[in-house]
Order: C-alpha cells, then sequence, then structure tokens
C-alpha cells in the first residue's frame, strides 16, 4: 500500500517469536500481529532491534516478513528492516522485502567499519536508487557506532532519498534541532504535510517527541501495550497533552519490565526482549518466551516479575 505523507502514528517493532529451537514462531507472529492491529497501530515494523534481526538467518528474516505482510493483510503499511554491515548485503536484503511485497525499507549507515558521512549519504541514495521502494533512515549509535549528522540527514529528506528518520539515538536534543530544521513543531502541525516523517524510537519520551513535533513513535514495549500507545498519541494529536503526559507516565512504570533481568547475569538486551516476550507470553499472545541464542533466559524470578509490572499497568487485572 502506498505511505501515508508523511508517515505517522504508532508503528511498534514487531517481536519475533522464537519455539524452543530457535525457529521462527508464525502462528504466535501471526497471533501478534493481529494483537497490534486490533489496538489501533498505524504500521508495523518487521526486522528491526527489536525483532532479533540481527540472529535470524536469511530466511528466517524472509518468514519474519512474508508472516506480517500476510497477517497485515494490507491494512497498514509494513516497514522492512533490511540491517546489516555494508550496502551490498543491505541490497541483498532489500531486494527480498521487495519481493515479499514491503512497503518501505529501513536502513541503518554501514557499520563495523568507521564511514564518513559523504560515504552514508552514498550508501542511502544507492539504496534508494536501486530499489526505488521509500527508505527510512534508522539512527541508532549505540548498535552501528555513528550518528547519523542531522545535517544529513535533512539533505537527504530534501533530495527526496529518504521518507523519515527513525531516531533510536536517546539524543533529545539533536532530535529537537532536526525538527526545528524542518519546520518546528507549529509549521509541521498546521502547514501542508511534509513528506518527510520523524519518528522516535524512544518508549520513555513519547509524548515530549510528539510535543516538539514528531510525526509518531516506534516503540519497542508497543508489543506489549500497543493500546496504550495509540491513546497517547490520539491524547497528542487532539492537543490533550496532560492527558498524553498521564499515558506516558503508565508506560514509563510498565517499561521496567525491560529490567526484571539482574544486570550482574545478563546484558540489558537480553534483559529487555526477555522481558517483552516473557510479557507477551503472560498475555497468551506467543506460545513461547524464548529469545535468541547467546542470548541468555529470564529467570522464573524475572519472569514474576514481569507478571507483577502487568498487573499493575491494568493489562492483566484477573491475575
Amino acid at each position: 500500500m502506498a505511505l501515508p505523507a508523511p508517515l505517522h502514528g504508532v508503528i511498534p517493532p514487531v517481536c519475533t517469536p522464537l519455539d524452543p529451537h530457535g525457529e521462527v514462531d508464525t502462528a504466535s507472529l501471526t497471533r501478534l500481529v493481529c494483537h497490534l492491529l486490533d489496538a489501533g497501530v498505524h504500521g508495523l515494523f518487521a526486522l528491526g532491534s527489536t525483532s532479533e534481526t540481527a540472529y535470524l538467518t536469511n530466511h528466517q528474516r524472509a518468514t519474519v516478513l512474508e508472516t506480517v505482510r500476510t497477517a497485515a493483510a494490507g491494512r497498514v503499511p509494513v516497514l522492512a528492516g533490511v540491517i546489516d554491515t555494508t550496502t551490498a548485503r543491505v541490497l541483498e536484503h532489500a531486494r527480498t522485502a521487495a519481493a515479499l511485497g514491503a512497503d518501505a525499507l529501513v536502513a541503518t549507515a554501514p557499520f563495523y567499519t568507521r564511514t564518513h558521512p559523504r560515504e552514508i549519504a552514498a550508501h542511502y541514495r544507492h539504496l534508494r536508487a536501486v530499489t526505488g521502494l521509500p527508505l527510512i533512515a534508522y539512527d541508532i549509535p549505540a548498535a552501528v557506532h555513528s550518528k547519523l549528522p542531522p545535517a544529513l540527514v535533512r539533505e537527504l529528506a530534501e533530495d527526496g532519498t529518504l521518507v523519515g528518520l527513525k531516531d533510536s539515538s536517546g539524543d533529545d536534543g539533536t532530535l529537537r534541532r532536526l525538527l526545528v530544521a524542518l519546520g518546528g513543531r507549529t509549521a509541521r502541525a498546521t502547514g501542508p504535510a511534509p513528506a518527510f516523517a520523524v519518528l522516535t524510537g524512544s518508549e520513555l519520551t513519547a509524548d515530549a517527541a510528539l510535543l516538539a513535533g514528531a510525526d509518531g513513535v516506534v516503540p519497542g514495549l508497543g508489543n506489549v501495550d500497543p493500546a496504550g500507545y495509540v491513546r497517547l498519541y490520539d491524547a497528542a494529536r487532539a492537543g490533550d497533552w496532560p492527558l498524553a503526559a498521564a499515558e506516558q507516565e503508565r508506560l514509563v512504570a510498565l517499561y521496567a519490565l525491560t529490567d526484571t533481568g539482574p544486570e550482574a547475569d545478563m546484558g540489558r538486551s537480553s534483559s529487555a526482549l526477555g522481558g517483552f516476550k516473557a510479557a507477551l507470553h503472560l498475555l497468551g499472545v506467543i506460545a513461547h518466551p524464548d529469545t535468541a541464542v547467546p542470548q541468555i533466559p529470564l529467570s522464573a524470578a524475572s519472569i514474576a516479575e514481569v507478571g507483577r509490572r502487568l498487573t499493575e499497568a491494568g493489562l492483566r487485572p484477573d491475575a
């Protein structure tokens, strides 16, 4: 389907349910997509960081995207992550995504070797020229070890290479400066709709980003409570900032489920992804809470704490 201009709303980065053997659980993934669509999300981002895409084989990536596309059935746009180290590798993923009917591609800067901004620009321009699909830049310095310069993002927006940015940098000041450079909150809210979308990947400051002029949110926690983020977004669009802030504060408390794994025992990614999947398992959305090897699974005590957080957030009223 054609992307709205700009892309907007709540676009969760879809978790990838796995079975105990590490294979994609397509039945659970289909239920998860339905769980998200029933909550009113505006798009789906398959094969991002929350999807554990770095742990998946090429065949598994294709299985995930095909399953999400089939379950979405054209109701919302499906964005496909094509994350890899080099332009040539990204192009392979992009061609597969195009063949499977992705509505847009999401790509980081090249990584492993250090890249200059001009090389990053060439990377995005080559992807756009070869695939012809709408292209969204994914700014995630913690994973790729380079920050997309705002001036470069604006340049690639103005020449039509990029249709959007998913900002997972954690640098709210730079994000605000980019939004101002793109016209600021008032112009973006009241003027002609800009073609370039700014999406925040922050679960914890979505209300602030929307107030600053962002077009949407891509929250990993949105897998667990998509309806909460839709309520937050709707309140922001209506200008009801106290209601948006109240919903954000409830979601901040729920986000504590990502820290239930002891820091001395496991990485923060294992804890966060384990928390999302444990929550989805406890909610009956997915069959297994397994994460990809070599991530360390949550203990029974940590899973019990995830359940407590769900109850506090009103997601398990009968627990």
